[in-house]
């Protein structure tokens, strides 16, 4: 079982620039999209390969490798050569603090 895993000040988290977190061995990646927040894992469902190393665009990261794109809000795969999502994660802000979790295995 997760607990919440900080991961920094809203202010930290810029629009655009990804936050990678490790949250008992996932790596996750944590997005600011206007004033909302979202999590989901920082994989490649094709290659398994880091995601965000890639471009940031609207509401989508593209995966620096091949170029699949990824729903920031649902992780849907939505290109080739990506056909799987990539899990996502709840956030909340806590005493100042944006926390990600891997509920998963509760």
């Amino acid at each position: 079982m997760s607990g919440w895993v900080d991961v920094g000040k809203p202010e930290e988290i810029v629009a655009g620039h990804p936050i990678h977190v490790e949250v008992d061995g996932t790596a996750i990646a944590v997005f600011r999209l206007d004033q909302s927040f979202y999590a989901i894992e920082d994989v490649c469902t094709h290659d398994g390969g880091r995601l965000t190393g890639g471009c940031v665009e609207h509401d989508q990261i593209v995966c620096p490798r091949h170029g699949a794109r990824f729903s920031i809000k649902t992780g849907e795969a939505l290109t080739a050569p990506a056909y799987e999502p990539t899990a996502t994660f709840p956030v909340r802000i806590e005493n100042g603090i944006v926390q990600v979790r891997d509920e998963r295995w509760d």
